[in-house]
């Protein structure tokens, strides 16, 4: 379980970015964060991480308070944290399987990651992973050789590869077509229902995030707005989230039918 309370980040210009956040996410829940550009988004999943040094508040995993960690006690607790990429953020010269094992770094000897050396039980889990997201076939492709979906899903199978006890996913969506989008949002959900993993998605996209996410958090302004259901997003919770809209002229397009939460699914179409 991951639980934030009060956590606030003010910068040194004046600004700030999040005020008295707080809220859980449980095991197996997938939480989608949604607001404006400016309304503390990002800052937030790189919070938690502690890519961002948070200016007040808890970040507690398990039992361990995130925020109170350095050195080598946060490095270790990185290990614990799965993260996807807007950008996708491969090494493009490597190929596949080595982009997908450097999710093992944080457990391996420096002299092992420097000359690329992993357990069998490290390499089975990747060709595991790749099949899982449809890239069995990609192992030995450099990553710069890929689509920005199969790229995307390097990047999943990576975070997976840790073996995490949360996953933050930042903007997975931003540079992908619609068909592509949903996937990638169907295999990030199949993957942490499969694991029991929390999740929190930054996303852009709020059709999305209520096709594909157990649970919304609104943020206007660095604070939590809204917080629950996304059956209980309705208009006017949007318009408190990200200002007047024409939200039914919005919805003219209505996202597609099928069913989202159906496991048999062929990944692996159409990327």
């Amino acid at each position: 379980m991951l639980k934030l309370d009060k956590l606030s980040k003010t910068y040194a210009t004046g600004d700030t970015a999040l005020r008295q956040v707080t809220f859980e996410v449980t095991a197996g829940q997938v939480v989608g964060l949604i607001g404006p550009s400016g309304a503390g988004k990002s800052t937030l999943i790189r919070c938690i991480n502690r890519l961002v040094e948070p200016s007040e508040g808890t970040i507690t995993l398990g039992d361990t308070n995130l925020a109170r960690l350095k050195g080598r006690a946060l490095r270790r607790a990185r290990r614990r944290i799965g993260m996807i990429f807007q950008e996708y953020a491969l090494v493009e010269r490597l190929t596949v399987m080595e982009n997908v094992l450097s999710g093992r770094l944080g457990y391996v000897p420096a002299w092992r990651s420097f000359l690329r050396r992993y357990s069998p039980e490290d390499v089975s889990q990747a060709f595991s992973l790749l099949e899982k997201v449809g890239l069995s076939d990609y192992f030995n492709k450099r990553a710069d050789a890929l689509s920005g979906g199969q790229r995307q899903r390097v990047g999943i199978a990576r975070a997976l590869e840790q073996n995490p006890e949360l996953l933050l996913v930042d903007e997975p969506t931003a540079s992908l077509d619609p068909k592509t989008s949903r996937q990638i949002m169907r295999l990030i959900g199949s993957a942490c229902r499969e694991r029991n993993l929390p999740a929190i998605i930054n996303i852009h996209d709020v059709m999305l995030a209520q096709q594909f996410t157990d649970r919304i958090i609104g943020l206007r302004a660095g604070e939590v707005v809204f917080d629950g259901s996304p059956r209980a997003l309705t208009d006017q919770v949007l318009t408190r989230i990200f200002g007047d809209e024409d939200w039914t002229r919005m919805r003219g397009e209505e996202p597609d039918s099928e069913q989202t939460r159906t496991p048999t699914v062929d990944l692996a179409e159409g990327v």
